[in-house]
């Protein structure tokens, strides 16, 4: 994992973020929004460049950070999200229009175990980013995946969980340890899976990187 003083410098580092997108940012910590850190969605965005996908598919919304910047990184890409929350959803629309991404961006409300028929008609996908429930990690990936294209990827956020994953004592808080636990066995499960190549990179709170080998 990343020490504070690491993830300053990286940040210094990054090429200037446009007003809209430093807005964004601006909300989602003043208003306790979870959104991809720094570090992990450049690297996102870098391996998303790399393999140049089409569609994307993307498992939580929150208020269209992430969804917003691959479309500003990727603008052959079009791009369907997820999100159950309303009032995040509508803030996620609100941004999307302000951003002139909304062509590019097909925002679905409702709870991603329960719609899988409305995303079918948009696929196959290239990439499959899950950054939602955690605790749900691996029927996410249960549920998309035959959604996905031969050679996909699938992207999942903070698989390492503040380090809780790696700790062989329970920690004092019962629920943020019994969350940690289900992360590791969806880790643990992804990484066996034999039709798929999975890294998982230390930065943020863990990226898992997934390739679909058949």
């Amino acid at each position: 994992m990343l020490t504070d003083e690491v993830v300053s410098y990286l940040q210094r580092l990054r090429p200037a973020l446009d007003a809209d997108v430093e807005q964004i940012e601006r909300e989602a910590r003043e208003q306790r929004v979870p959104i991809m850190d720094s570090v992990s969605i450049e690297t996102m965005l870098f391996v998303l460049k790399l393999a140049r996908p089409r569609r994307i598919l993307e498992i939580g919304t929150a208020i269209g950070y992430s969804a917003i910047r691959m479309a500003k990184a990727l603008p052959e890409a079009h791009i369907v999200t997820i999100e159950k929350d309303r009032e995040r959803y509508e803030r996620a629309r609100f941004y999307m229009e302000k951003t002139d991404c909304a062509q590019r961006i097909e925002a679905v409300w409702g709870d991603a175990l329960t719609v899988t028929e409305k995303v079918a008609s948009a696929a196959p996908f290239d990439a499959l980013v899950i950054d939602a429930a955690k605790g749900q990690y691996e029927r996410f990936f249960t549920l998309y995946e035959p959604f996905l294209a031969e050679g996909g990827l699938v992207i999942t956020d903070n698989v390492l969980f503040k380090g809780l994953v790696a700790a062989e004592t329970p920690a004092d808080n019962k629920r943020l340890w019994n969350l940690a636990q289900k992360i590791r066995r969806y880790n643990e499960w992804l990484m066996a899976r034999g039709d798929y190549d999975t890294v998982i990179i230390p930065v943020g709170d863990g990226l898992a990187i997934s390739k679909k080998t058949r």
